[in-house]
């Protein structure tokens, strides 16, 4: 029964992910349609290089969602991890001591979010909307109304730079995708975490370790961000107090518009890198169009709720 239940379950899954390419290949021909600029082989590298910016911090964020809770800080986290990594780096000259910062800072966040969430039983919802005010508060006074910026080329190259015509971040998507749908789909932490966000007391008493896999999925969260970070601020060439101010509501809907389920123990990282392309694709066409930048926002929210309704649709009637 169990094989059949999984059997239906990978089935559904394949179904949402498929529906979701079509759509992918579906906004792709109306823009095509619509500007000669869309089809071009710059614009299509932009949008996998900006797609795959989004993708590192929706990966981790993936992970969190799965065990149905959510991580709102993980644009805070990307801002501050940022800001620590290039003070780091102009202090010391040193772009490794520059690289451990910002990873280093990504994965404090995350186990700070994780005690909060597992040791004080906070809802993650209020625990990553509390940290996210202290990381905006720190980032700030950290700054002090400062602009760092002009870092090494061997840096940048991460953010700015290409191989074989292909730029890097692209290739650290592609790394990232491997690893997280080799961690979600064959390893036991990855079946303990679906297990969890299906039911945590039924995954209690099973024997999973509840709170360490949500510790361990906080963590995890908190170190795709601090690595985000990093290839931000190589991109950017600049840090300042409000660098990842605008980064979680697109994080969270690449996420659910991926499949993940608000509600836990359904998603991949494939999907998520689905919902990254889509979004990237509706602002990149609206970038193309000369859409008023306010419709943006607009937008990106109403594609929130359409996958969040889209989700208990689905979830409705896999129950009946």
């Amino acid at each position: 029964m169990n094989n059949l239940f999984q059997e239906l379950k990978n089935s559904s899954q394949l179904k949402n992910l498929f529906f979701r390419m079509l759509v992918v290949v579906m906004i792709c021909i109306v823009l095509s349609l619509l500007t000669e600029a869309f089809f071009t082989t710059n614009n299509l590298l932009n949008v996998l290089r900006q797609a795959s910016l989004l993708f590192l911090m929706a990966s981790g964020l993936t992970l969190v969602l799965l065990t149905a809770g959510i991580d709102l800080s993980v644009g805070a986290n990307v801002g501050m991890s940022a800001c620590v990594a290039a003070v780091v780096m102009t202090n010391t000259g040193s772009t490794t001591l520059g690289f451990i910062s910002g990873i280093g800072c990504g994965m404090l966040i995350g186990i700070g979010n994780g005690l909060l969430v597992t040791a004080l039983r906070l809802p993650s919802f209020i625990a990553t909307y509390g940290m996210l005010w202290i990381l905006h508060g720190l980032t700030y006074y950290f700054m002090a109304g400062t602009t760092i910026n002009g870092f090494e080329k061997s840096f940048r190259f991460i953010g700015s730079g290409y191989l074989y015509g292909i730029p890097v971040p692209i290739y650290i998507m592609s790394v990232f995708l491997i690893l997280g749908s080799i961690f979600t789909k064959y390893s036991i932490y990855g079946q303990q975490i679906y297990a969890v966000g299906a039911n945590p007391i039924v995954a209690r008493l099973s024997g999973v370790p509840v709170n360490r896999r949500l510790m361990l999925v906080y963590i995890l969260s908190g170190m795709a961000a601090g690595l985000a970070s990093l290839v931000f601020l190589a991109r950017l060439n600049s840090a300042e107090g409000d660098i990842g101010e605008s980064l979680t509501l697109p994080a969270i809907a690449a996420v659910l518009i991926g499949g993940t389920s608000l509600f836990g123990g359904v998603g991949t990282m494939f999907g998520t890198l689905i919902g990254a392309l889509i979004l990237t694709l509706v602002l990149n066409g609206m970038n193309i169009l000369t859409i008023d930048g306010n419709y943006q926002a607009l937008v990106t929210g109403i594609i929130i709720i359409l996958s969040v309704f889209l989700d208990l649709l689905f979830r409705r009637k896999a129950s009946s």
